[in-house]
């Protein structure tokens, strides 16, 4: 049992701020108070307690060829089977693999992540791989799988079931690319099935202007509202919507991850994070490919509040911003899976104490922190 006092806590799900100290038993939150004082006492002198990070959308796999293909386009990157990522995968030994994914995961964890929802490419085998590499590592993945099986004009829709169904019994969900690569039957089958098991299921949207100009020709729909019309679980990246686009999604409860980082550096635009903010959606944010980016939830933080600003001409509310990597996920579909907690009497203690710098506790750790500023990092697997 210990107490960490003086803090600035961010309590709840809506990051309130309180000055009091926090009683952590056992991995729980038993207190949150000014009088509150049990065993170990940590004096924090002001430090800012934030629930940990999730890291709402990675490709944890390519972290073997950290900016390899720079400049190269989405497709080029990343389009299966042939970009550069998943040519560099198939020609990768396991043990190149599996040690890049725990270097990946280390920096997460210092950082201040202690879950991330990772698009496992590789099938069952890459699924496995990342179990393995992740044993040691005081972190969470949520792990959603895709097999080949899924791609093509024509698939065995028999032999898609049967994958799916292999994969979900290992992992915790199922990950296609996008709409550009599956048959509207793959695509239904994968939500059926993930809905059966309580599984994620995931996909890719209006990453870039192409995709949404080929779905517009090919469905006379956009990928937005494909996605929405399926009802998969979670819809990423929502870079360049058309039309009605963002009034679907309003009203859908499906859940929505930004990735502002990549979508630069792949030049494919800007999210309308902004407008999807006044629409009262709660997104999460991620920092997708590790060929692309570091994992810092710092780091994606920071230029997504400054690249909104700029763009918009006007100001992102910077605990909006900070929710979307902390506690927005636990209200949403998702949580059944990951589970992931708030500072909360009776929760799980999952929290970074950081340094403070400013007089703004939400912009102390957007626009101040590193990982070098972390006091402690409280997880289930890691403790004072």
């Amino acid at each position: 049992m210990f107490t960490i006092t003086n803090g600035i806590i961010l309590e709840g799900q809506n990051l309130t701020l309180k000055k009091e100290n926090i009683v952590v038993d056992d991995g729980i939150i038993t207190e949150i108070g000014k009088e509150s004082c049990e065993g170990k006492i940590i004096d924090v002198d002001g430090a800012v307690i934030c629930p940990s990070f999730i890291n709402g959308h990675m490709h944890i796999g390519d972290s073997i060829i950290k900016d390899e293909g720079y400049s190269l386009s989405l497709a080029e990157m990343v389009k299966p089977p042939n970009g550069v990522k998943h040519k560099a995968l198939a020609n990768a030994e396991d043990e190149e693999i599996v040690s890049a994914m725990k270097d990946t995961m280390w920096e997460m964890v210092k950082s201040g992540t202690t879950h991330f929802i990772d698009y496992r490419e590789g099938g069952i085998k890459g699924v496995k791989l990342l179990k393995e590499a992740s044993k040691e590592i005081p972190i969470n993945p949520i792990i959603l799988g895709r097999d080949d099986s899924f791609y093509g004009l024509d698939p065995d829709l028999k032999k898609v079931k049967i994958a799916i169904r292999k994969l979900l019994k290992i992992a915790d969900g199922i990950a296609p690319s996008g709409f550009g690569e599956i048959t509207d039957d793959v695509a239904q089958i994968i939500v059926e099935e993930c809905n059966k098991h309580d599984k994620i299921s995931s996909i890719h949207v209006a990453e870039s202007e192409s995709n949404q100009l080929e779905s517009l020709d090919k469905f006379n729909k956009t990928e937005i509202a494909k996605g929405v019309e399926s009802d998969f679980t979670q819809l990423v990246h929502l870079t360049n919507p058309k039309s009605d686009d963002l009034d679907l999604i309003s009203k859908s409860n499906q859940n929505v991850v930004v990735c502002p980082r990549a979508n630069a550096t792949l030049n494919v635009g800007i999210v309308p994070l902004n407008r999807l903010l006044d629409l009262g959606v709660k997104p999460l944010i991620g920092t997708d490919n590790v060929m692309l980016n570091s994992p810092s939830m710092f780091r994606e933080l920071e230029f997504t509040l400054k690249l909104m600003s700029v763009y918009y001409k006007d100001y992102l509310n910077p605990k909006q911003l900070l929710q979307m990597a902390t506690t927005n996920v636990c209200n949403s579909r998702l949580n059944k899976v990951i589970q992931k907690s708030t500072i909360s009497v009776g929760s799980p203690a999952e929290f970074i104490v950081s340094n403070s710098f400013s007089i703004n506790p939400y912009l102390n750790i957007i626009n101040r922190c590193e990982s070098k500023n972390i006091l402690y990092i409280i997880n289930k697997k890691v403790n004072i």
